[in-house]
């Protein structure tokens, strides 16, 4: 071969494109999920567990080719949940998203090196999680469902704006009193200065007629659910006992509502998550936690269902339901 020949040569090999042996390997993420909660039933979408993995898909991640998801739940058995965080941390992976308060603390256990994604309606602040939520610092950063508090006392306005003749609320509780605590406390400075009686049940074990059996006893004008997500997976059995004994209830999500409660304040579920997804992404990429603010909701809505109101015998204030964003039918 002369020497024309072999430098033609050359470069015919050097533009040939790479054989795929030659090509880098493409990155797989993996994602932990912890959860308080059990697994959520195949029918289940709604639920924030099953609502990541949707949303990383729609922002283009193939599960097993782009992000491996490994959930890990407690069984609603919180003391399970530091054993979980470690097993998470030590199957390695890039980003931990935890959900509620004990979910935060076990995974904040667990690790001060992997990213943590937090996501509840708690303070991150008071509860020691973040230095503030525009600077987190550490390996915490996350998104919350409530802008400012708990939302409890807007809730029980708007409860007590639905049944205007109501004198007793009662408030349904999980038996999570790090999670729920600020809420109670929150609910119960609200009705002392709405002058109502103010009753908690709380929820043992997942037994909830037991414990709407307790409730009536106290013969509650109205009920106030307690944002948890316990509450959000559980929703459609406490909707079914509300209308059963005919409490006019205020629940967390829009969703509570489409499924048959009365109403709902607050931020989308949906939308939530989606901003869940948007951390994971950029803790995927290399942000670092520490520089991403805790996102607040900046959207609330006021969802009403009057089917269910009607269902009820109650007569809502026109006013209240000019106020809502979305009425149900």
């Amino acid at each position: 071969m002369d020497r024309r020949a072999f430098l033609a040569l050359l470069a015919a090999l050097a533009a040939a494109p790479r054989s795929a042996a030659a090509q880098p390997a493409r990155r797989v993420y993996r994602l932990g999920i912890l959860a308080p909660t059990a697994a959520p039933h195949a029918s289940e979408q709604n639920v924030a567990v099953t609502l990541i993995p949707k949303a990383l898909r729609e922002m283009g991640y193939a599960a097993g080719r782009d992000v491996v998801v490994h959930a890990r739940y407690a069984d609603s058995r919180l003391d399970r949940l530091p054993d979980l965080a470690r097993e998470l941390v030590q199957l390695r992976m890039d980003v931990i998203v935890a959900i509620s308060s004990a979910g935060v603390r076990a995974a904040m256990g667990a690790t001060t090196t992997i990213p943590v994604v937090i996501y509840g309606n708690f303070d991150p602040v008071a509860l020691g999680f973040v230095k503030s939520l525009a600077k987190p610092e550490g390996n915490v950063t996350g998104v919350l469902i409530a802008p400012a508090g708990t939302l409890a006392a807007k809730k029980l306005e708007l409860l007590k704006a639905a049944v205007p003749g109501a004198a007793r609320i009662a408030f349904l509780a999980p038996a999570d009193p790090v999670g729920i605590g600020p809420q109670v406390r929150e609910t119960e400075q609200a009705a002392a200065a709405l002058g109502l009686k103010f009753v908690v049940t709380e929820v043992q074990a997942g037994d909830y007629a037991r414990a709407f059996a307790a409730l009536a006893a106290d013969r509650p004008e109205a009920l106030f659910v307690g944002a948890h997500t316990f509450f959000v997976r559980d929703r459609k059995r406490i909707i079914e006992l509300a209308a059963k004994h005919r409490l006019p209830a205020m629940y967390e999500w829009a969703e509570h509502v489409e499924d048959g409660g009365l109403m709902s304040y607050g931020s989308s579920l949906v939308g939530t998550t989606r901003r869940l997804a948007f951390y994971v992404d950029r803790l995927f990429k290399g942000a670092q936690p520490g520089d991403l603010p805790v996102e607040q909701p900046a959207e609330l809505q006021l969802v009403i269902n009057l089917k269910t109101a009607r269902a009820l015998g109650l007569t809502l204030p026109p006013a209240l339901v000019a106020r809502a964003d979305r009425v149900i039918e």
